[in-house]
């Protein structure tokens, strides 16, 4: 009895291994918003702009945020012109508790003024999304795009999966993580900044995803390569993940001169 005691020992220590483990990943994790910001005139664009650069940068790089990604459509529609504001939080309690920390930061209440307290006849922006994610575990953390090309040029590739049903999505987030979708974005050199399931939007059940390239000809190049790679062709062949993707929406960004990202 005692040879097959010690190997229930060895097999709970394992488990309690193994659980503490995934406790710590999960732990890790980090959580992102989205904000998405309609403008209808130039002046609300550069009030925001103001507000963003002087404000909320250095207020969230204060909470130890050091890495913040503002964005603008490659394709501008002077109609309904957007801004994409990406935060990256280490936890969802880092998450929840930042607007508050914000308003009890002085220097930003005192430099963001004129869009904080803007009123309702000269409002800001006429809408404001916002989607709220969880890092993959196969990225559970941010990373800053490692691109040679000029600032200007470069082209942040924001892409959204949407599936049919929770059961489609959950199968392409396991793609990604489980059919190591991630790893072959890493080997033929996306420069990924996130890869995230998201948790409340106006897009669900869907999962989001940005990568970078140093300018469009780069993008559709590597594109091209990995459309033609063996190892996506038995990956997207194969039975378990048919039809988990219903829709996909790819929109183009180039990041301003002030963003972090």
């Amino acid at each position: 009895m005692k040879p097959l005691f010690k190997l229930s020992l060895s097999f709970l220590a394992f488990l309690l291994f193994i659980s503490a483990t995934m406790r710590t990943s999960a732990a890790e994790k980090f959580y992102y918003q989205i904000k998405i910001y309609h403008l209808k005139t130039q002046q609300q664009e550069d009030r925001l702009d103001n507000y963003l650069q002087s404000a909320y940068l250095p207020a969230m790089h204060k909470m130890g945020i050091q890495h913040i990604g503002v964005f603008k459509p490659v394709d501008r529609d002077t109609a309904d012109r957007k801004v994409y504001v990406l935060t990256p939080f280490t936890s969802w309690n880092q998450l929840e508790n930042a607007g508050q920390k914000l308003l009890d930061d002085q220097q930003y209440v005192s430099s963001g003024a004129e869009y904080i307290d803007a009123q309702y006849k000269d409002i800001p922006y006429t809408r404001m999304e916002t989607i709220i994610l969880r890092a993959f575990p196969k990225m559970p953390a941010p990373a800053v795009p490692n691109l040679t090309g000029n600032k200007t040029d470069r082209v942040y590739e924001l892409r959204s999966y949407e599936s049919a049903t929770e059961k489609y999505n959950l199968n392409k987030v396991r793609m990604f993580n489980v059919g190591d979708e991630v790893a072959l974005f890493k080997r033929l050199g996306f420069n990924a900044v996130f890869y995230a399931e998201v948790l409340a939007g106006s897009h669900m059940p869907n999962l989001m995803y940005m990568t970078t390239f140093n300018d469009r000809a780069d993008r559709d190049k590597h594109w091209n390569t990995f459309s033609n790679d063996p190892e996506w062709k038995t990956l997207v062949a194969k039975p378990e993940y048919q039809h988990n993707v219903s829709k996909a929406d790819i929109l183009f960004l180039h990041p301003t001169a002030y963003s972090d990202f």
